[in-house]
This record gives structure tokens, sequence and C-alpha cells, in this order.
């Protein structure tokens, strides 16, 4: 569509230039009393001011015909819509491609559809460096904390119409929906937190607060993604207090570690020790119910030859238990009085 508007308009300017030159000609040999043409014959000024006129009258009806054709025909990228308006009235949003308007009463308006990128907490210099906004970055947190923290926020136009005609500055609306969004999300959350395990929260609970109040505000403005690029505290020696304390913790994670390390061993042989333990003692136990039980069977047997025989049972008894005793005692005879006493030496025939 460019390289075609070139070349109408090349042979626009070579028409008018060949017009413009045959009424300059005519006019001045007509101030210099008359001129020649091509066989040598004197031509008539009048005559050829005439014809360089009426050569000039179609060339411009051609302009005005080419303006009116240039102007009723535009071309839309890929990247672009275009909002058709008519008496300030919005008529139709073109997509790509080759479109027709209605010359001096149609106007068309460009938008911009593809996404955008802009820091929030920062900014980046011609030079490509980032520049930190600590009016925009510095927030409070849960625990009154101050952290300051950076955001990238990618957005796109989602309706051309509400984003040239809801607003003045949508994009300047938009900066202040997100900083309000994350502002009243930060603030939920503790310093360690939004520096550390926190960060995927937030960034989820800031996005579906600015879907919800850009849908409110209708700007035509639609949010694809915003992330946490930075968070940290705002001065160099709470920097350095927040390093230590990070330090205190992973020395503390450090040694609890250990500690379940060491747990973890201690335990197996301990209960190593408890089964061995309880084993012996259920071997014990079988132990003295199996000698208590031989005990009873043989008493039961004893019993019963008891029951056949108790005279001789007692005697048996009785010289078994004395077989027992009397080979170690000593044996004294007395009168009863304890005035004589006669001591006898051992059954085994030894001194006691």
């Amino acid at each position: 569509m460019n390289d075609l508007i070139r070349i109408l308009s090349t042979v626009l300017m070579v028409a008018i230039a060949l017009g413009l030159g045959r009424l300059i000609t005519g006019l001045a040999a007509k101030n210099k009393g008359g001129a020649r043409d091509r066989q040598g014959n004197k031509a008539d000024p009048a005559a050829v001011v005439r014809a360089g006129a009426k050569l000039v009258r179609p060339i411009l009806l051609l302009v005005l015909i080419l303006i009116l054709a240039l102007g009723s025909f535009y071309n839309v990228t890929e990247q672009q819509n275009a909002v058709v308006t008519m008496f300030g009235k919005v008529v139709r949003t073109d997509t790509a491609g080759l479109h027709f308007k209605i010359p001096l009463i149609q106007q068309v308006r460009k938008v911009d559809i593809t996404t955008h990128g802009s820091g929030i907490g920062y900014s980046v210099s011609p030079q490509g460096q980032n520049i930190i906004n600590t009016f925009d970055g510095i927030m409070i947190t849960k625990d009154f904390n101050l952290i300051n923290i950076d955001f990238y926020l990618e957005y796109r136009v989602s309706d051309p119409v509400a984003y040239l005609y809801n607003s003045q500055e949508p994009e300047a609306i938009l900066k202040n929906i997100a900083l309000a969004s994350i502002r009243s999300t930060v603030i939920n959350y503790t310093v360690d937190e939004a520096m550390t395990t926190g960060k995927s929260a937030i960034q989820s609970e800031v996005k579906e607060k600015m879907v919800r109040e850009l849908s409110e505000q209708n700007i035509g403005i639609q949010v694809v993604n915003i992330t946490v690029q930075d968070a940290e505290p705002p001065t160099a020696d709470i920097i350095r207090a927040f390093k230590e304390v990070e330090t205190a913790k992973q020395s503390a994670e450090t040694n609890i570690n250990q500690a379940r390390k060491y747990e973890n061993q201690q335990i197996p042989a301990a209960e190593a020790d408890a089964d061995r333990i309880v084993q012996s003692a259920e071997a014990q136990k079988a132990a003295r119910i199996a000698e208590a039980e031989g005990q009873v069977a043989r008493f039961n047997a004893m019993f019963e030859q008891y029951n056949l025989n108790p005279l001789i049972t007692k005697q048996r008894l009785f010289y078994e238990a004395m077989e027992k005793l009397l080979p170690g005692m000593k044996v004294i005879i007395t009168d009863g009085d304890t005035q004589t006493m006669l001591p006898l030496d051992t059954f085994t025939g030894t001194e006691g």
C-alpha cells in the first residue's frame, strides 16, 4: 500500500510539473511578444496560455481524485486494530488487512494490540539500566516492616474502543490500579514471606485483584502477567541485618538437621536394644513358667502317691528331708533344763 502511494505521488508530481511548465511557457511567450512552434512559425501567445490552462485543470481534477482515492483506503497490520468513526460515533473496528472508508467523513484511529511491559517500582533508562523508584517500590508488610519490592507488568489492549474513548489516560489508570492491588496484597504478608516463600502467592493475588478492577473500570486493557522482579529491605543497614538473620536461620536449620540425623541413628539402636531386652524377658518368662509347670506336675504326682499310701509317703518324705538336713548339723542332747549338754559329732564323722 505504501509503495502504491509513492508511485502515484511521483506520477502526480510529474503531471503537475508538465502542466505548470506549459502554462509558464505560454505566459513567458505572451510577455515577450510571441513564441514559435517546432516548425519555426510564430505561435499565438494567448493560445499557448489557454492550452496550458486546459492542461492544468484536468491535472488538478486528477489530483483531487487521487487524494480522495488514497484517503479511501487504509491498511491495518497484524499488530493493530483500527477504530472507524463517523461524526464522532464509532462505526466499526477493523482487524488486519486493507479496508475502505468514506474520505473526509470517516476517521480511522489505529491501536497497537501487542503485549507491552512496564516496571513498577523501577524504570529502565535509555541505556538499558534499571532506575529504582522508591516512591512506588517501598511497601509496608504485615509485621510493620518496610520492603522495596519491584514488579514487572505485562498488558495488552483487549478492547480498542474502550481504550480510546472510555478514559483519557488508560495507562496511568492501569498503573494506579496495579499499585493499589500490590499495596493491598503485600500488607497481608510478613517481610520474610514477601522476600522468600510468599512471592508466588503475592503475584497470584495481585493479578486477580487487577483483573477484577480492570473489568469494573472498563478501560480496554487486559493484564497478561505480573511477576515479582526483586524484593529486599530499603536500606543497607537493614539489608545487612536481614543477611545476619538469614545466616542465623541457616545455622539453626543445619543444627536441626544434624540433630535429626543423630535421632535417626539412635532410635534404631534403642529399638534394637529394647527388642533384645523384651526377647530375653520373654525367654526367662517361658523358662520360669516351664519350671513352675514341672514342679506342679511333680507335686501332683507325689500327691497322688500320698493319697494311695499316706503313712509310707510321710515316712519317705521325712527320711529324705533328714538326709538333706542332718549331714550339716550338730546334735546336742539336753535334759530339758539346759543344765547338762552332751555334744555329739555329726553323722558324717567330721567335727562341726
